[in-house]
């Protein structure tokens, strides 16, 4: 049977939004912060990346059990409500918006070292799962944390012109 036809709904429906995530994350990124567009589109990066994590939990074809994906998907989804609630609650500390910007950062990061663990298993490489899932992860977070700094002062410039 083809692979692709054998994908159940809550597998479409965790590829799908993963999809919609990873194009709404890199728009919000790379977009001025602050504005209507800015948070309309993050709150649609938000659903998707909830539907991505609470799907993730029903998905059990690779080890039948609970297992390393999911404990990813916790992190993800705690990940997500940390960069999530200081926007919504503003409290009135003047690093709520770093505290945002950093977990929202992560949240995509996170999303895409997903996305190349996936691409890197799908490749045939001749190494194994895991070191081909460990090597897309750490080389994304790595690289990542190299901009991190130098993103978050821009961000920062980008969100006082808001």
């Amino acid at each position: 049977m083809n692979e692709i036809a054998s994908y159940d709904l809550i597998s479409w429906l965790h590829v799908g939004s993963a999809l919609v995530a990873m194009v709404l994350g890199v728009l919000v990124l790379f977009r001025r912060k602050g504005d209507g567009p800015h948070r309309r589109l993050g709150y649609v990066y938000a659903i998707s990346m909830l539907l991505v994590n609470l799907s993730a939990f029903g998905l059990y074809r690779l080890f039948g059990t609970f297992g390393p994906f999911h404990v990813a998907a916790l992190v993800s989804l705690l990940t997500l409500l940390a960069g999530i609630r200081p926007a919504l609650r503003r409290p009135r500390t003047a690093n709520w918006m770093q505290h945002h910007m950093v977990y929202m950062y992560w949240s995509v990061l996170g999303l895409y070292a997903a996305f190349f663990s996936e691409v890197m298993v799908r490749v045939p490489l001749g190494t194994s799962f895991a070191k081909a899932v460990g090597a897309a992860t750490v080389a994304t977070m790595v690289l990542g944390g190299l901009f991190q700094g130098r993103l978050l002062r821009y961000w920062g410039r980008s969100f006082a012109q808001a």
